[in-house]
């Protein structure tokens, strides 16, 4: 049976690009890049590691598309190697209320200790760290 390998990139529905933009970029330190597919549209994406999010406006997505795209329905873990109290700082400093953590949770890859926020829409954005 065929199966598959890694998640190459996913796919978030937005209500305000610049707002998503500068969230992603100045809260979770990503990459905003601007790039053009075969079809010649101008998109957006946030690129971090080897990943990457396209990003979607609510009534202009791109087909295909989700059955139901829509603003703030996603819920998001990102792994980091940065100390949970130094992201805490960085979100006070941001003025980003952390609604919970530091939790326990299973990741993927194993333990995690997660702190959980929003964005601009309302997603929910877990930043964690694996358990040694």
């Amino acid at each position: 049976m065929p199966d598959v390998k890694s998640l190459d990139h996913l796919v978030l529905t937005v209500g305000d690009l610049a707002a998503t933009l500068e969230f992603y970029q100045a809260v979770l330190g990503m990459q905003a890049e601007m790039f053009s597919p075969a079809d010649g549209s101008q998109r957006w994406a946030l690129k971090f590691g080897a990943q990457k999010i396209n990003l979607h406006v609510v009534g202009q997505e791109f087909d295909p598309k989700a059955a139901r795209p829509v603003a703030g329905s996603a819920d998001l873990c990102f792994l980091s190697e940065t100390a949970l109290e130094a992201w805490q700082a960085h979100f006070e400093e941001n003025g980003i209320v952390v609604e919970a953590g530091p939790v326990k949770r299973t990741g993927a890859q194993g333990p995690i200790v997660s702190l959980y926020l929003r964005d601009p829409d309302g997603n929910l954005i877990e930043v964690s760290t694996l358990i040694a």
